[in-house]
């Protein structure tokens, strides 16, 4: 039977991001195959490590009592040694901690390494923690058995460090939301086609400001709709609130998965204003639900959202957007058809997991 520990995340099934959602997807596709999968899931507390099994999953339950980042390397630490000692090939997503990883080296265990983005390079760290991501970042690469790129450009950082042949670029997946029930959306008093969507953490370097200066230059007959958590004590997020009209609706964390999928495919059209990173889970699952794209002018987003979307650098130039598309039903759904095409075209779950379940089975041991 092939065999895959995975490391990195917090645990499945996913409750914190993007990782933990492409791990849940995986291990249940490897499952289905035949694969024996054990996955590694971070409990707050003391206590003993235990194990149990979710959906035909092994998973391994370590207890770390440290609170915030530090519990997150405390855990890390923890099961990258258990994952040496059970010996099974492994699949490491994120390279935060992978120092640790020296550990699966050294006993000669198969690790391959998903790079996710360019830490370190993030505006939001301080100088402590860019260089901590730094050193991981080319831990990592020297670590790891093989690399897993989500986006050619973070390929091409790969390969200023590492051969060409060590690293495969495979992007992320996502549901196809071919239909959503109206019904959550009455918690907000939403109509469809009648909003905006943006979903981001409250960061700078995800153009949120931005985006709302933009939009309330003027009334524009929609409503802005803001996921995540704002609160007026934190500098950036209370000058995004300042910049709001009385059409931005701040609507608080939402995980519930089927009343993100109705937010999303009932909008008028995604709002993505991230300005680094990789392949980004929430881009891609906009365009599963056949979003039409307003996405921040960078490399990463034009690859992932292709020639369809539309593309802003500013506070201006996404307001003359708004003015451009919001009264053309025509241009709205030639985009919404644009998205629809480009997420068929390499970004569906069984497209992703295929790919994985192919590199993967070449690391498997005789």
């Amino acid at each position: 039977m092939k065999k895959l520990s995975v490391l990195g995340i917090r645990g499945v099934p996913a409750a914190h991001g993007g990782f933990e959602t492409f791990a849940e997807y995986l291990a249940a596709h490897l499952v289905s195959v035949g694969w024996d999968v054990l996955v590694y899931c971070q409990e707050n507390g003391h206590g003993e490590i235990w194990e149990d099994k979710w959906n035909g999953v092994t998973r391994i339950h370590i207890p770390v009592s440290q609170p915030g980042p530090l519990g997150t390397v405390v855990f890390d630490l923890k099961s990258t040694v258990h994952a040496a000692r059970e010996g099974r090939p492994c699949l490491t997503l994120g390279y935060n901690t992978a120092i640790f990883c020296a550990l699966l080296r050294l006993r000669r265990i198969p690790n391959v390494i998903n790079m996710d983005g360019i830490e370190w390079s993030r505006a939001k760290w301080g100088k402590l923690a860019k260089i901590w991501f730094w050193l991981n970042d080319w831990a990592g690469c020297f670590l790891g058995n093989h690399l897993v790129a989500d986006h050619p450009e973070i390929q091409k950082h790969l390969c200023t460090r590492v051969s060409p042949d060590k690293i495969t670029t495979i992007a992320y997946g996502a549901e196809r939301v071919a239909e959503s029930p109206t019904a959550p959306l009455a918690n907000w008093n939403l109509v469809p086609g009648k909003y905006l969507t943006l979903v981001a953490r409250a960061e700078p370097e995800n153009s949120i400001l931005e985006v709302v200066q933009g939009f309330s230059r003027k009334p524009r007959g929609i409503k802005l709709v803001v996921l995540g958590n704002y609160s007026s004590d934190h500098p950036y997020q209370r000058r995004v609130l300042d910049a709001a009209s009385d059409e931005v609706i701040f609507i608080g964390a939402v995980y519930e998965k089927a009343t993100v999928h109705a937010l999303r495919f009932h909008s008028l059209a995604y709002v993505h204003g991230h300005q680094v990173g990789g392949t980004n889970p929430s881009l891609v699952e906009a365009l599963g639900a056949g979003n039409p794209v307003i996405a921040h002018d960078n490399r990463f987003n034009r690859w992932v959202a292709g020639d369809t979307a539309r593309y802003f650098k500013d506070a201006s130039s996404f307001s003359s957007i708004l003015d451009e598309i919001l009264y053309s039903p025509e241009s709205i759904e030639l985009m919404r058809e644009g998205s629809r095409r480009r997420f068929e075209d390499g970004l569906t779950w069984p497209q992703i997991l295929s790919q994985y379940e192919n590199l993967l089975e070449t690391f498997q041991r005789p």
